[in-house]
């Protein structure tokens, strides 16, 4: 029997429990026939201001993982989504290919879609060299962001991290924040913006942006959700999230 709602695809999708960002972007994003469904990682301590919170925070993720994938089997997803970017950068290539078998295994061997592989998905689609990068972490956050780019080869021009003091305090940044920020982290020279933590509110302005700055601005919630339709044979264009999913 096909899922009347998700008879196209139905995903499993991991969010940590502070984070109030990622579900409403990806239903926004929603195309018919395909349906989200939520596993949340408890954080207890969403302290993140230094890199000590940081590591904490990480320590707490990973220590829920296993629960929170035997909830979301119950459902029987047919792909699974990661609805957080820091783990899947943390340790730079080599952790993200960890992170992902970690998934896999947890799974039965289900397809996975990470903020870190998709961003690098669209960065080569764009064609992009030198990037420079929005996030939400504090510095220790910025260096694994970095160092996974700069092992793909990229060239990484700036790193902005905004070191907000809590995990839910993330979607508190405002627009005008980030829009301050794109325009910082701009230059003549960079190819691309990828904007990382799936708890920042980013699609819908990484839109606008791409307009006045004139070239790639990926926001992680749209390039993650791009990376699980393609993954899944689905070719739907949506319209307003940015020009990954509206023209590729």
């Amino acid at each position: 029997m096909t899922d009347r709602l998700g008879w196209r695809r139905k995903f499993g999708v991991i969010a940590p429990s502070t984070n109030t960002i990622v579900q409403p972007e990806f239903d926004a994003m929603r195309v018919p026939g395909v349906t989200s469904h939520y596993g949340r990682i408890l954080i207890r301590d969403g302290r993140i201001a230094d890199d000590e919170g940081m590591q904490n925070l990480l320590v707490q993720i990973r220590a829920a993982m296993d629960d929170c994938v035997e909830g979301i089997m119950t459902m029987e997803p047919d792909y699974m989504v990661m609805g957080m970017s820091a783990e899947t950068f943390w340790d730079g290539v080599e952790g993200n290919r960890q992170f992902v078998q970690q998934i896999k295994d947890l799974s039965g061997g289900l397809g996975v879609a990470t903020g870190a592989e998709a961003c690098e998905r669209a960065l080569n689609l764009f064609g992009a060299k030198r990037i420079a990068v929005i996030t939400p972490y504090t510095p220790i956050g910025d260096e694994n962001v970095a160092k996974f780019f700069t092992e793909l080869g990229f060239d990484v021009a700036q790193v902005k991290g905004l070191s907000c003091p809590t995990a839910v305090s993330i979607a508190h940044v405002s627009e005008q924040t980030l829009r301050e920020s794109l325009l910082e982290v701009d230059d003549a020279d960079v190819d691309a913006i990828v904007q990382c933590g799936t708890n920042l509110c980013m699609t819908e302005l990484a839109d606008e942006a791409e307009r006045w700055l004139g070239k790639p601005v990926i926001a992680i919630n749209a390039a993650t959700w791009w990376m699980a339709l393609r993954d899944n044979g689905i070719e739907d264009r949506i319209h307003g999230y940015g020009s990954l999913l509206r023209e590729h």
